[in-house]
């Protein structure tokens, strides 16, 4: 099995810090996994990253990930075992063991949560995700558009206990996952969507991990150079400049298990006299500049420090804090009927349609 490229301790502030540009503003703090996945890889060694159409048609990959509301995941830290623990126990669930790990989502947390169980397993990690960026809700993956079922899952909490799902449908899922995590503490550590290696060479969002690494890199590179990071990360990525100002008003709550709110934005520069207004449900979904819509969910909205290109997560938006909103296209297969349909800004009840960005 050929193997991209192998990950050890320090690659993976690379990694997290493009996680967290990729995440949208969701997907947890970014610094609590990058632990995380350092402390196993000390452990058990580096992590083997490969590309999906390395996996033979009969491999069994799973996915792995946190559930819950960000600001719940900072102050209630994993242990390091719970994800493990869901492994495992969705491998004698299977009846066999597992031969890949996946990220869930390549944001946040869980673009660096899967190297835990891939080391601690002693796995290759596909270098992909289902989203390519953050999503909310669990049945936001593209293994939902091809019809993979979420289940059999297994959520863990960091008190030891566990439940196995069974569900109709990914909605319900998500539904009695949720229901499960709140009661849990509001976080949840969880293996699902096992799929073969046939499969996930057909729905598996690729090279997310790289991309993540790369973004990483960008940004130290060109802050030891002098440059301007915000710039060279807008480049990288096709992005765009929505908005440069500083937060005038925050509103955020946690709400069943999602945090929800609104940022409003006092333009600076060339932007000075005008608003901008974030909505998130964990990542950023909408953004608005004196009222008109610039980019909508399922698009990748993400608000980066205005000096060093830093991310900065819906959870941690403070007020005067400086910041550039960057925004740019997603991957294809969110741009169909069924995509627009699962993550469009309808699904999150805002009364707009999809207005996609134009691609580079």
């Amino acid at each position: 099995m050929k193997i991209l490229r192998t990950i050890g301790v320090d690659d993976l502030e690379d990694i997290a810090i493009g996680g967290a540009v990729l995440g949208t503003g969701g997907g947890g703090d970014p610094y609590v996994g990058k632990l995380m996945a350092q402390q196993a890889i000390r452990k058990h060694g580096p992590v083997k990253l490969i590309d999906v159409g390395e996996l033979p048609d009969d491999a069994l990959v799973v996915p792995v990930c946190m559930m819950g509301a960000p600001s719940v995941m900072t102050e209630k830290l994993p242990q390091g075992d719970e994800l493990m623990n869901a492994f495992t126990a969705l491998e004698k669930v299977m009846g066999r063991k597992i031969d890949a790990v996946l990220c869930g989502e390549a944001g946040g947390v869980n673009s660096t949560t899967p190297f835990v169980v891939a080391a601690a397993a002693g796995l290759p990690l596909v270098d992909g995700d289902g989203m390519g960026r953050a999503f909310p809700e669990l049945q936001m993956v593209t293994f939902t558009l091809a019809g993979v079922s979420a289940t059999p899952m297994v959520l863990c909490d960091d008190k030891g206990n566990s439940i196995v799902l069974d569900t109709v449908s990914n909605a319900w899922t998500e539904r009695l996952a949720r229901a499960a995590t709140i009661e849990m503490g509001g976080s949840a550590l969880l293996a699902f969507y096992p799929m073969s290696g046939k499969v996930a060479k057909q729905v598996v969002v690729r090279g997310t991990l790289s991309l993540c690494a790369e973004v990483g890199e960008t940004l130290r590179r060109t802050r030891a150079a002098h440059g301007d990071p915000v710039a060279a990360l807008a480049d990288l990525l096709g992005a765009q400049t929505l908005f440069h100002g500083r937060i005038i008003d925050i509103e955020r709550r946690t709400i069943g298990g999602f945090a929800r709110g609104k940022a409003t934005f006092y333009g600076v520069e060339e932007y000075k006299g005008q608003t901008m207004q974030l909505e998130f449900q964990n990542e950023f979904l909408i953004a608005q500049r004196d009222g008109e819509v610039l980019a909508t969910t399922p698009d990748l909205i993400s608000v980066v420090e205005a000096d060093s290109g830093d991310p900065v997560t819906a959870d941690s938006l403070k007020y005067g804090q400086r910041l550039a909103a960057l925004a740019w296209p997603c991957n294809p297969l969110w741009r169909t009927p069924e995509g627009i349909e699962l993550v469009g800004p309808r699904y999150f009840k805002y009364d707009y349609d999809y207005k996609p960005l134009p691609t580079p």
